[in-house]
């Protein structure tokens, strides 16, 4: 990690969100620099304190992307920003399209939920399925001997090979690049994944070098250090497992996880801007609008 790399992309600070943080700073190889304060990046906001929205609500946040399932918000619970309407779960579970909650008048941010969850790698369903069931060998079978990484591999291959992941991710970009969109809060669960990828091809979108774009993606390992620790122990003094340490693969960034999904990427087109046209749908006009929106 270098050290303007590790002063660039800071915290914002939110107590309840330990992995929120600024794309802002970071330089692209030709020179320009991300603005501050327009692109960022979080984990979950259910557990935010009345001090983190007030941070939010200064930072003058116009739109929230919730990248996680219904599931997921039913049961960790919405997003705690004042002002944000909250969707209605009942009309969520219903479709997994992507839904819009404008907030009533003038105040507080617009949401937009856009699930990104696979049947195949949804490594929510593996939590939760690990964890009810208390049987070691059971748990071994499951995630050990390479099976959770293989999980979250065969993940980041399905943020790039799905058409309907690829949909909501682009969804996104469109959002940063709206004339009227920034300031632009995007989030899943751990803010490592989904919300890792969306960071990954704004960055690349944008001209910011490879190495970068993985620096700004492990540094999920830093901010969540010290929750990660907390969870295991809990994990272990609960009873919930006998080696909690087959969940690190899930809970960790990993290189090799972010290199799967460039991969597939350079398996499926000629180049980015190959991808970024017939795999995610966008043009120049989009492109336009990001670095008009990102860009000093």
């Amino acid at each position: 990690m270098t050290q303007q790399s590790t002063e660039i992309a800071r915290s914002l600070g939110l107590a309840g969100a330990a992995n929120a943080r600024d794309l802002g700073g970071y330089r692209t190889t030709d020179g320009a620099v991300l603005r501050h304060g327009v692109a960022l990046r979080a984990d979950a906001l259910n557990r935010l304190s009345a001090e983190d929205g007030a941070l939010l609500v200064a930072a003058g946040v116009r739109r929230v992307v919730d990248l996680r399932s219904t599931d997921e918000v039913r049961e960790a619970g919405p997003d705690l920003i004042p002002g944000l309407p909250t969707a209605d779960l009942v009309e969520l579970a219903r479709s997994t399209e992507p839904v819009t909650v404008e907030p009533v008048g003038t105040a507080g941010p617009t949401l937009h939920h856009l699930p990104v969850f696979a049947a195949d790698f949804d490594i929510y369903v593996a939590l939760r399925d690990a964890l009810a069931d208390r049987d070691a060998d059971k748990q071994f079978a499951l995630l050990g001997n390479g099976k959770a990484a293989g999980m979250m591999t065969g993940l980041y291959r399905w943020f790039v090979t799905d058409p309907v992941a690829r949909d909501r991710f682009a969804t996104v970009l469109r959002l940063l690049a709206a004339p009227d969109g920034p300031p632009v809060l995007f989030h899943c669960s751990a803010g490592k994944d989904r919300t890792g990828w969306v960071a990954a091809l704004t960055l690349t979108a944008l001209g910011v070098d490879r190495e970068t774009v993985f620096e700004d993606y492990l540094l999920t390992n830093t901010r969540s250090a010290a929750l990660i620790a907390r969870i295991m122990e809990s994990f272990g003094t609960q009873g919930l497992m006998k080696d909690p340490t087959l969940l690190l693969p899930v809970f960790r960034a990993e290189r090799e996880y972010l290199e799967a999904a460039f991969e597939e990427v350079a398996t499926g087109w000629t180049s980015f801007e190959h991808f970024w046209q017939a795999g995610l749908g966008l043009d120049d006009t989009v492109l336009a609008g990001l670095r008009a929106n990102l860009l000093v």
